[in-house]
């Protein structure tokens, strides 16, 4: 009896840590940056450093920086429970993963050569509610206006970041 008790045991802490290791997790844009940063494919990772979202951290004050509420919005690690956190840092900014999901389950080559395989594997494809949780979410007491209305159509053309290796 003590011996299936034991088994028993095991096998519910073996089915915990398990399910812990198959979680996806966020990577931060430098584990995206290998792929992703060659010309041939788009140097996505570039233009994503060269963008507002990359700066997204860098523009808060400091008060912002420890605020959770302005962190939603403001950085990717900073949005996310800290057990779902790899290698990103708070510092990084909005990066690829608060579009696309959580990369560590995508991340490999062999799996971003087959979309479909990607998606089952928790890449998202962005839509514009994706956008809207933040350019038209509540925003905290003090946030300055926007330049101009958010337009989904309008700002989602001034982020493409189109891979031309992949077939439409």
């Amino acid at each position: 009896m003590k011996y299936l008790r034991l088994m028993l045991v095991l096998g519910f802490a073996f089915t915990i840590s398990v399910a812990g290791y198959s979680q996806a997790k966020y990577i931060g844009a430098n584990g995206c940056k290998m792929c992703h940063n060659k010309p041939e494919k788009g140097a996505q990772y570039a233009q994503w450093q060269k963008s507002g979202h990359a700066q997204a951290y860098a523009k808060l004050d400091d008060a912002g920086k420890k605020n959770p509420e302005c962190l939603k919005c403001h950085s990717t690690a900073g949005s996310v429970n800290k057990s779902l956190l790899a290698t990103i840092k708070v510092e990084e900014g909005v990066s690829c993963e608060s579009c696309h999901g959580p990369g560590s389950m995508y991340k490999t080559a062999a799996v971003m050569k087959n979309r479909e395989q990607a998606l089952a594997k928790g890449m998202v494809d962005p839509t514009e509610a994706t956008c809207k949780a933040c350019h038209l979410g509540k925003k905290p007491d003090g946030h300055k206006e926007a330049k101009k209305p958010w337009n989904f159509a309008e700002f989602s053309k001034a982020i493409a970041h189109p891979d031309p290796t992949l077939k439409k």
